[in-house]
């Protein structure tokens, strides 16, 4: 009886290991990971110069990882093994808190600080140095900036809003930190929702003398939204509603983008319901777009430097000048700017978030 079984679980481990071995030399290569917002690794191509140098075995290794059959279900396993069964404290760097996923964010990088403000003075000295624009600068804390236990390490951002003002002495820093909160962020996502920072959009308003509208109806998307840290987390978490504002002033609003040489919405609703809602803020990350608001009742123009967050309060930004421009010099180069802008008796707003300027080599 015992030699029967024993071959049965010989049998049986040998058909779970070949029949995993042919799922996995025979499934067709995933491109991306819808859950993770990233693209999957591709086949290495074989040559006698990579496997000489080792090349191809370390990026096989790579595709094997990121194309095995069932993978997301094996992240699932390892993470709530790691949080539940093992009592670990987060899982890819993110942990969560009060039902928000947080990246831990830390340690401060100085020297990426420091070139993120570097590049920004390289744009003043070659378009803002001599001219009559108004150059402000603010800082859009991380999730990770509401932490108020000793469990997770947070980062110094006092030292990185010093090192900045510091090294942008020509620019007039508008303080946000205290105009936000947790709550003030999606549960699943690294970004601010669009309906709880019109107090922000006001501050910013008002430190650059513009009059910001405060008096928005507000849109649902019929769709929940489960941000880019929801497939990082690999575990279950409550999803985010999801929110745009508009208003009469926004709704006569026209946009251009640069990027792709045609007219917009202000809202892009087909990206609410694809891959990455946040993208139906101004559709993500362009380059250079232009809003044109025809009701102002000044002809006050603002020049936003921004990242991601700057998709969503842009539209509120936009009430209170006639001319906004987006410039996201991570996906243009600075160098170009001025065959599209001319600059001269403007607003210039900085306005990046900590996580940017703590990993700035995404700044050309």
């Amino acid at each position: 009886m015992r030699e029967n079984w024993s071959k049965i679980t010989v049998i049986s481990v040998a058909i779970v290991f070949y029949g995993f071995a042919l799922l996995c030399w025979f499934k067709p290569a995933d491109d991306i990971s819808e859950v993770e917002r990233r693209e999957l690794a591709k086949m290495p191509e074989l040559s006698m110069d990579s496997f000489a140098e080792g090349s191809f075995m370390d990026e096989f290794e790579e595709y094997a990882v990121d194309q095995i059959p069932f993978r997301q279900g094996f992240r699932t396993v390892k993470a709530a093994i790691g949080i539940y069964a093992l009592g670990q404290l987060d899982n890819n760097d993110l942990y969560v808190d009060e039902g928000y996923i947080i990246d831990m964010e830390y340690p401060l990088d100085v020297d990426s600080v420091e070139r993120a403000a570097d590049r920004f003075t390289d744009v003043y000295n070659k378009y803002l140095l001599d001219t009559d624009v108004n150059v402000y600068m603010s800082i859009i804390p991380d999730k990770n900036y509401f932490n108020d236990n000793d469990v997770y390490p947070i980062m110094e951002y006092d030292k990185m809003v010093e090192i900045m003002c510091e090294n942008m002495e020509y620019s007039t820093y508008i303080d946000i930190f205290g105009e936000l909160k947790l709550e003030d962020y999606y549960k699943t996502d690294t970004h601010w929702r669009q309906e709880k920072i019109i107090s922000v959009a006001e501050k910013l308003g008002t430190s650059m003398g513009a009059n910001i509208d405060t008096e928005y109806e507000q849109m649902k998307v019929d769709k929940t939204f489960y941000g880019v840290y929801y497939g990082q987390m690999s575990l279950p978490n409550q999803g985010d509603e999801l929110y745009y504002l508009t208003n009469h002033t926004i709704d006569d609003c026209t946009v251009y983008d640069y990027e792709n040489s045609r007219d917009i919405s202000m809202y892009d609703m087909d990206a609410a319901t694809g891959r990455d809602p946040y993208e139906m803020y101004l559709y993500g990350p362009l380059s250079l777009v232009t809003i044109t608001n025809p009701n102002a009742d000044t002809g006050k123009e603002l020049i936003i430097f921004r990242d991601s967050f700057g998709s969503s309060i842009a539209p509120l930004l936009a009430t209170g000048y006639s001319n906004v421009t987006m410039v996201d010099i991570r996906y243009i180069s600075p160098e170009i700017l001025g065959n599209f802008i001319e600059f001269d008796n403007q607003d210039v707003l900085f306005l990046y978030s900590t996580s940017v300027l703590n990993n700035s080599e995404t700044i050309k």
